[in-house]
Parts: C-alpha cells; structure tokens; sequence
C-alpha cells in the first residue's frame, strides 16, 4: 500500500511553480504507469497555444534541468519539456458505464518557506528544498491523494472509466483552460473537484462550494523611447509614466452595484536608471467579479485605461491574457452525493452544501463548466484540515491524517457512479 504520508513529504520539499512541475508529474506518470494506467502527459495533455502565463524559456530549462538532478525520470520528462507537464491517467472497468473525472491540481508558489521550528515541515525535515518556492496552498496533499485514488482503483473493478486529471499551473489560474482547449474533459459525464484547507476545519466537508470570481490577469507592455532625462528629457517617452497613469485610473473603476467586483495591479516595473527617461515599463493586474458578465466589462474598462494611458503618453502597449477563471455552479445531486459518502468515512462529522468558502478564483471551474455544456455534472469540495496558518503564507501546512480519509471519500465516490 502507498505511503502516503512520505509521498506527500516528497512533493513538499520539491516544490515546482505553474508550467515547470517535471519532477512532479514525472512521478506521477511512473505512478500510474505502474498501477496500470493508460497515461496521457506531454503535449497530448494540453493545448500549448492555450497555455497562459507561461514562464520564460530560462525559468523553463533551469527547472527542466533541476528536475533531472533530483531524480525525475529523463524519457518521462523530455515529453514534458517546455511546460507541458499536465498527466492524465486513464483506467478502463470491466465493463462499459460512464467516465468520471477528478482534478488534482500539481504546482506550488513563489513563498519562501519558514525556518521557525515550530513550523512543522521545518521541524521533521522535510521543509522546501527549493529555497523561495513552497507547497503554500496544499497541492502536494492533492497530487498525493490523487495517488491514492489512482491505488485504490487500480484494479479495474468497476463499469466505466475513470479519469485522473493532474493539472499543472493553477495559481494564476492558467493551467486547466488549455486542458480543457485540448478536448480531453469531452468525453466526462461527471467530475469532482477538491480543496484541502479553505477555512473548514478537520472533520467537515463541504459537497459543494460557491464564491469563486470570475477573474482575467492581464499583463500589459508599456513601450517608449529613452532619452537624457537632464538634457534631453523631451526627446524621451516615459514607458513607466504611461504606466503609472493606467494604475491610477485602473484604480478609480467605479464599483458595481450589481455584482460583487475586485480590482488589483500587483505589479509595476521600469526603469533603469534615475537619469534616463523609462523606455519600457510592465503592469499585472487582474479584475475579479461574482458573474461572468460584469468580469467582461471590468477587463473592458481595464483594457481602455491602458490604451488611453499609452496613448497620453506616446507609447505603444500590448496587452496578454495570462490568467483567467469563471464563477463554479455545482450540481445539487454531486454535492449530495458527495456528502451521503462522506457520511460513510470514518472522520468527517460536519456536513454542509452551498457554503461560501472563497472569494478567490478556481480555473477548475473551467473544466467542470466544459463538463455541464456536454451534459454532464460536476461539483466543487472543500474538505477540512485545520492550518496554522493562512493558504499562502510561509508557515501553512496541512494535517496528513485527511489523506487518507480524502482518498476514502474518492474511492467510494467513484465506486458509486461507476457500479
């Protein structure tokens, strides 16, 4: 039987950001090949035109050859190589029945872990070895629990298909849309999606869970002319001013009175000196919105401030996609159903639908939307860990003891749809 404690602790001190997970998925695919999985990774898992938010291509090969040195398999990883490191396990049953879908979602975050000994991966050695990335918000609790699905079910013993969905890059919300552009949730008639943590204690879950924003992260180039910024400052055209112009306005956005609305530039960068007058300049930001439709006319506004804002200035500007989510609507009879088989595993006491977990975003709602369009149904669960602290922080941390309940719950779900 897997371990899945030293699993999990081996996910966690190989941390992977979005687009550059190819020791994780690696072993995943080495995983389930083992288990007797058709595996579909590479550039058969996503669509590599879709892809937003990719790194640059030296972030790419540095952590490709990071991969290598700690261990990833080569033949396993050269498929994955330039960011195609989405995993898709596919276990046929006995007999024919319908396909069913879970996500688990792979990558980590840009944090530097703590040090402190009483964060617990710190004390029991298996904090992040890649010093300024960190398993911040759970995911190595979830690739490892899609493991031990991927165990559980292994033997083939039921009527239908299943379907294992690692999903690189979801902070940012930019992996699941190109896994979904690749066609590969058209043949799912139900999906479950999970999140560890997400303010529900240990012992509750959530069958379904509503308040994800739709959102767009936009990165917006600023281009100018460099100049003398004493001698000749009229000659230049100040690629950062036209930005900074942007962020102010971008700002000012009225808010909605019909949607609840989110407005955030995170990031602003140009310049190179204080004598020479910014030939370049970039901006991050990202709109967030309750519905779809007031999302749409937020980035629509967002986009007509830097266009304005170029042009005040003279400058030329492009603007990139690099993110991008929608609200999730679950199905009543998944969550219910969910929730009926939680009741089943020992450790879950607390049981509630239509909680409001999040008011962030989830690019899962992308598959599970793809899924209702073609007739199908899905939801959306948060199942309890308590954390020491908040999703993102350097001290989170989750407990393992809902591993193996979390795998428990899976199974029987499956096992349910698929008798």
């Amino acid at each position: 039987m897997m371990d899945l404690v030293s699993l999990r602790r081996d996910f966690h001190m190989h941390p992977e950001v979005g687009f550059t997970e190819f020791r994780t998925a690696a072993k995943v695919v080495e995983i389930l090949t083992s288990l007797g999985y058709d595996v579909i990774y590479g550039q058969d898992a996503l669509d590599g035109p879709s892809r937003r938010g990719l790194p640059a291509q030296e972030v790419l090969d540095q952590a490709y050859e990071r991969a290598l040195r700690d261990g990833a398999n080569p033949a396993i990883a050269a498929k994955m190589r330039g960011g195609y490191t989405a995993v898709i396990g596919v276990k046929k049953g006995k007999a024919d029945g319908p396909t069913v879908a879970f996500r688990f979602d792979m990558d980590s975050l840009p944090v530097l872990e703590s040090q402190e000994e009483d964060h617990f991966p710190t004390a029991n050695g298996f904090r992040s070895r890649y010093e300024g990335n960190m398993h911040a918000c759970a995911h190595d609790g979830h690739t490892t629990i899609g493991l031990g699905l991927a165990e559980k079910l292994a033997d083939g013993d039921f009527s239908g298909t299943v379907k294992l969905i690692f999903q690189p890059a979801e902070e940012g919300v930019r992996g699941a849309y190109s896994i979904v552009q690749k066609g590969l949730l058209d043949d799912v008639d139900y999906i479950f999606c999970h999140h560890l943590g997400v303010n529900v204690p240990l012992g509750e879950i959530h069958g379904g869970s509503h308040g994800f924003l739709a959102t767009t992260k936009m990165l917006a180039h600023f281009h100018g002319v460099s100049s003398h910024a004493g001698a000749s400052p009229e000659v230049g055209k100040n690629a950062l001013l036209g930005a900074a112009t942007a962020l102010l306005n971008i700002h000012a956005i009225t808010r909605f009175s019909s949607s609840d609305t989110r407005i955030n530039v995170g990031v602003l960068e140009g310049g190179t000196a204080a004598n020479i007058i910014p030939a370049y300049a970039k901006m991050i930001v990202e709109t967030r919105s309750a519905t779809e439709e007031v999302n749409a006319e937020l980035e629509k506004r967002v986009r007509n401030i830097i266009a304005s804002s170029a042009a005040m200035h003279d400058l030329n500007y492009e603007i990139e996609v690099i993110g991008g989510a929608i609200p999730i609507d679950y199905d009543d009879e998944m969550a219910d159903l969910a929730l009926e088989e939680a009741k089943k595993v020992e450790g879950f006491h607390s049981f509630k639908k239509g909680e409001q977990n999040s008011m962030g975003s989830e690019d899962a709602s992308f598959m599970i939307k793809r899924v209702q369009d073609r007739g199908g149904k899905g939801t959306y669960m948060s199942i309890g860990t308590d954390i020491p602290a908040p999703h993102h922080h350097p001290k989170f941390d989750i407990q393992e003891e809902i591993l193996p309940r979390s795998v428990e719950l899976l199974n029987r779900i499956a096992r349910r749809l698929l008798a």
